[in-house]
């Protein structure tokens, strides 16, 4: 398999190490609370599913659906836009239904790169932001994550060291792993930068509907005339508990949504129509699952951080996205974030997300997600303090046989 192209470009998945681990130590009996995999817990509401089971075996559903969704899906998620953002798009040729949301960027970077071109992605990322693009040949510079002014200084580096030209800038807020939100303001600089280079903006808003204040989080669509280089990724999976069920969206920029459209014709024909028809449904219906879902993980995010605080380990509280993004502590940094994660399955039966499988500069972080109930946080938190508890007396010699395995 090292010989074929587009493997070389991949390296070895990171969580892998720890997925292997984690079944390993299920399998001799330990009770793994899993805080690694951003893979919602919470059951898909029961009108969306009663809608999927209304649809299935009427006459047409079961054969071939379209490829680039079915009309009322399109238009549900245009109008999903227009209530939410102020965002008007036209169903048939400015939203394309994808098979989620990574599907949709990794189709995309097949569709728009060459071999040798530049995609500027923050670092760290989400890995198909890049690997999406590494995998269709493209060559990746880095940028920080943080939307801020040092964000573009380094983008403008980036830009003026690169032959060739970036052909586009990625971002993804609230961003996946740190939780991190952008404004309107820094969209609209965004917008400048970009249209200033002649970039295109890929955008990742998976978690739009994740939030924990009262500040929605914005599209960069809002800002006038980010439609002329931008698209823009969403996904039905966190906000309905659909992440199953395979459906997101790719809206905006009609010559790169054609793009796109074009290549999923050649690789599928859509996902079930039952599902696309049942996602509708969601799109058009009553929204206090929504609420119900915020409520939720806000919960659980204000009982991660204060047991885990009790544990001795603080965490920064997120204010929106269903991660939270903590420094490993200090007294283990020297192990690296994959070291650590796997000390704290063997020695505190908690699996989280090592920060270095979302890129070198995450290391120095783990991933932690709001997929378990509150009494299965503390849970965690206790067997937390147990392991740091007795890493005090023995830690040094821990860290050195990591360091010689």
């Amino acid at each position: 398999m090292s010989d074929f192209y587009r493997v070389r470009r991949l390296p070895p998945y990171v969580f892998e190490q720890v997925n292997r681990l984690k079944a390993k130590a299920r399998a001799g009996g330990a009770d793994i609370i899993d805080l690694g995999m951003g893979n919602p817990d919470l059951p898909t509401p029961r009108h969306i599913i009663d809608k999927l089971v209304e649809t299935a075996g009427k006459p047409r559903t079961d054969r071939y659906s379209a490829s680039k969704g079915i009309a009322g899906l399109r238009r549900a998620q245009a109008s999903y836009y227009e209530r939410r953002f102020g965002v008007k798009l036209n169903p048939d040729s400015q939203v394309v239904a994808t098979l989620g949301s990574k599907e949709g960027f990794a189709n995309m970077a097949q569709a728009i790169t060459a071999p040798g071109d530049v995609v500027l992605v923050p670092n760290p990322s989400y890995p198909i932001h890049a690997f999406g693009f590494l995998m269709a040949g493209g060559v990746i510079r880095s940028v920080p994550i943080e939307p801020n002014e040092e964000f573009f200084r380094a983008a403008e580096r980036a830009v003026m060291h690169s032959i060739p030209k970036p052909i586009a800038i990625v971002v993804c807020y609230p961003s996946n792993p740190t939780a991190m939100v952008a404004s309107l303001d820094f969209y609209r600089d965004l917008v400048l930068f970009a249209k200033k280079h002649d970039i295109y903006i890929l955008s990742d808003l998976a978690y739009a509907e994740v939030y924990f204040d009262d500040n929605p989080p914005p599209s960069v669509l809002q800002v006038p005339g980010a439609v002329d280089i931008c698209v823009e990724f969403t996904s039905m999976s966190k906000t309905f508990s659909m992440a199953g069920w395979r459906i997101g969206f790719a809206v905006g920029n009609e010559r790169l949504l054609s793009a796109l459209a074009r290549v999923k014709s050649y690789l599928d024909y859509g996902a079930y129509t039952p599902i696309q028809v049942a996602a509708a449904a969601a799109l058009n219906g009553p929204e206090d699952c929504i609420y119900e879902m915020r409520s939720i993980y806000r919960k659980r995010r204000d009982v991660m951080v204060e047991s885990f605080a009790q544990a001795g380990w603080k965490i920064p509280a997120p204010t929106a996205s269903m991660f939270a993004w903590v420094p490993v502590p200090e007294k283990f940094r020297p192990l690296g974030s994959l070291e650590f994660s796997k000390l704290l399955i063997e020695k505190a039966d908690v699996a989280v997300a090592p920060g270095i499988g979302f890129g070198e500069h995450g290391d120095d972080y783990v991933r932690l997600a709001l997929v378990e109930n509150e009494q299965r946080i503390r849970q965690a938190a206790r067997g937390i303090r147990r392991f740091f508890d007795g890493a005090d007396e023995s830690l040094h010699n821990l860290i050195e046989a990591r360091a010689r395995a």
